[in-house]
């Protein structure tokens, strides 16, 4: 048998400071904030939600035994492309609104399904986020 994935249930990003993060995808991306217990006396985790991932929000110095990390936790590292149902103009018009400056785009990138329409802009911790859609699934 041979193992093939189908989906991304959550990925993990290491940041500088957790709230502060997590309050920027809530506002810049519509993210859903949620706290969660891991049990075991372990500190609470902060996870992103959208659609049917999440990802975990990790203070970069976290204990590696504690927090099951990799080997080089780097806040600002990540190179993340996000899915939108929405115009990249509404995309531009609305990082605009919330400050955000935008580093490129919209301009046209491969995707996994094909072209994709892209605008492109950074975390506070300068981590790179594509905010793309599909030329069919842009309403």
């Amino acid at each position: 048998m041979t193992v093939k994935v189908h989906a991304l249930d959550h990925l993990v990003i290491n940041v500088r400071d957790v709230a502060r993060s997590a309050e920027w995808y809530r506002k810049a991306l519509g993210m859903e904030i949620k706290i969660f217990d891991p049990g075991g006396g372990k500190t609470p985790r902060t996870s992103l939600i959208f659609g049917n991932q999440k990802i975990n929000v990790r203070p970069r110095d976290a204990d590696k035994v504690e927090w099951f990390t990799a080997d080089h936790e780097t806040a600002g590292s990540d190179d993340l492309c996000f899915l939108t149902s929405v115009t990249p103009d509404e995309v531009v018009a609305h990082l605009n609104a919330c400050g955000v400056a935008i580093e490129e785009g919209p301009a046209p990138k491969q995707g996994a399904r094909g072209t994709l329409r892209s605008v492109y802009c950074r975390d506070p911790d300068g981590s790179l986020i594509e905010i793309s859609s599909y030329e069919e699934d842009a309403a």
